[in-house]
């Protein structure tokens, strides 16, 4: 089975939006804007939301994959770049949350 990391993906969104297919679903995203590109990120989100609740782990995988592609139509729409993501997630790596109502960490 072909996959597709969401780098490659937000190339390929990138590339749709800068030489569209007439026709396409990511075409007819980007010609019914902003708007409809936040719509239909809060419906997979919910639908996200349901599948987890259903215990459905190939409606999950699913969902999960609607939703990732939207919200990189959205970032494409946006003009945010995947690197920018990604050095946020960087920026993330081994910091602890700063949650009060974490238990503290014993130490062994």
């Amino acid at each position: 089975m072909t996959q597709q990391n969401l780098e490659e993906l937000y190339n390929l969104v990138k590339q749709r939006k800068e030489n569209p297919i007439d026709g396409s679903y990511t075409d007819y995203l980007f010609k019914k804007g902003l708007d409809k590109i936040l719509k239909k990120v809060g419906e997979e989100t919910t639908e996200v939301i349901v599948a987890a609740k259903n215990s459905d782990p190939a409606e999950l995988q699913y969902e999960t994959a609607d939703l990732l592609y939207h919200l990189i139509v959205l970032l494409v729409e946006c003009d945010l770049p995947f690197e920018k993501i990604k050095e946020e997630l960087g920026s993330r790596v081994g910091q602890m949350s700063q949650f009060k109502d974490r238990a503290p960490i014993k130490k062994l």
